[in-house]
């Protein structure tokens, strides 16, 4: 155990079955850090949103962890093939073997194997039962945790994460671009001199085919339109403004793109450091179907965000075939990607019996006008999922908790309790 900046902090890290029908097969390593004041705290486990994400490495007790520790010690998951995690990328699935066998061996990185590992990390540290927080796909994952293990489960606090139990991948996504197109809308209608910008951009690299990232990856109109990923959030939408402001440099052979802009692109559209969340997002919303690829299945349906377009919507969590082919990171991967999306036997990740049941407290903020999990199919999971509290609000978008963490852990945990939330909100 180390001690700094006021917190205890644990490493654990365990030995799971890659295949829990399998218990004896192949193992792999999980990895978990646990965060505290106090070890005499009940356990709070956090599922990071992604897939694909690792847990956060706090270096002081700031944000929603510093209001979490005071009631709980907090472990942070980092959920198979992410961070400590054994890994799974482009260069450790290579060892795998051959593209197919590299499909077969990602069908076990879904919800139900997160919460495997996370149940046996609670009977690995002698845990009889355990809160969970869960951002965004972390969500997911506690509706999948709901189902198969509720017994294990204090309490659930969810933020921006109630997934559709019973949505395909094509009707999740047509919500999702009917929200960004609003989104897009909205932050235009701030920074009308924006959407000229943008155009700017777009015949730029439509005129001129030698703007590269500092990967090598030539810049296109979709790879530009993947800005979007900054329009989901509170703390980050105003600082696509700033990208803008900052497109553009002046050079002996007339304007060209900025080498800020440029590494604002690549840090946004690579997927270098989370790979899995290209390779596995359309997975979260398969249950006994192929996804082929959804989101790019219902593109032409929204003429505004397609690359022909005068000038294109930016697009949010789109997954689509040209990001295996383009991207470095993801191009040994591109086999790999096509056979998970022809995927037709993923196995249910919920089971609306069991939540129909359900005795664990619950509470989770929905997000009005959250782009990426859609507010009504939220709103109808909560329905379906025995007492599930919703707050509902427009206070926050999809990052909430990186806005205003401590108040919306407060409240969550307040509804849980039985207290009352917006004296919660309040604090001391």
């Amino acid at each position: 155990m180390a001690h700094y900046r006021g917190m205890d902090v644990t490493d654990h890290r365990i030995d799971v079955p890659l295949d829990y029908s399998r218990p004896e097969g192949e193992k792999i390593s999980v990895f978990a850090r646990e965060v505290s004041t106090d070890s005499t705290k009940p356990w709070l486990l956090f599922l990071q949103g992604g897939p694909g994400g690792k847990s956060p490495r706090p270096a002081s007790l700031s944000g929603w962890l510093a209001e979490a520790t005071k009631h709980f010690r907090v472990l942070l998951l980092d959920q198979r093939g992410t961070g400590l995690s054994t890994p799974a990328n482009r260069k450790t699935l290579a060892l795998r073997g051959d593209s197919a066998a590299q499909a077969r061996y990602l069908e076990y990185f879904r919800a139900d194997s997160i919460v495997k590992d996370a149940e046996a990390l609670r009977e690995h540290l002698g845990v009889e039962k355990w809160s969970t927080f869960g951002q965004s796909y972390g969500g997911f994952c506690t509706l999948t945790y709901l189902s198969l293990f509720p017994a294990s489960l204090s309490r659930c606090l969810v933020t921006g994460g109630l997934a559709s139990l019973d949505q395909d991948a094509r009707t999740v996504y047509r919500a999702t671009y009917a929200r960004m197109a609003e989104r897009n809308r909205e932050f235009f209608s701030w920074y009308p001199e924006d959407f000229d910008k943008l155009h700017q951009i777009y015949q730029h690299v439509r005129e001129n085919h030698d703007e590269f990232l500092p990967n090598g990856q030539q810049v296109t109109v979709p790879l530009v339109q993947m800005l979007g990923m900054y329009l989901g959030g509170n703390t980050r939408v105003h600082l696509l403004h700033h990208i803008f402001e900052e497109a553009f440099s002046p050079t002996p052979g007339g304007l060209r793109l900025s080498d800020t802009f440029l590494d604002a692109l690549y840090a946004q559209s690579s997927f270098a450091s989370n790979p899995l969340y290209a390779l596995m997002h359309e997975s979260i919303y398969a249950q006994g179907e192929a996804t082929n690829f959804a989101a790019e299945d219902v593109l032409s349906e929204f003429e505004e965000f397609t690359e022909h377009a005068k000038t294109p919507l930016l697009t949010g969590e789109m997954i689509f075939r040209w990001h295996f082919a383009q991207d470095p990171a993801l191009r040994p991967l591109e086999d790999v990607a096509r056979i998970l999306a022809e995927h037709e036997h993923f196995a249910p990740l919920y089971d609306l019996d069991v939540l129909a049941e359900n005795t664990v407290p619950v509470a989770a903020a929905v997000y009005h006008d959250d782009v990426y999990v859609d507010r009504e199919f939220s709103l109808r999971t909560a329905s379906q999922v025995a007492g599930l509290q919703t707050w509902v609000t427009d206070e926050y978008h999809h990052d909430g908790i990186g806005d205003d963490g401590p108040a919306i852990f407060r409240r969550l945990l307040a509804m849980t309790n039985g207290e009352d939330p917006e004296v919660a909100a309040k604090g001391d």
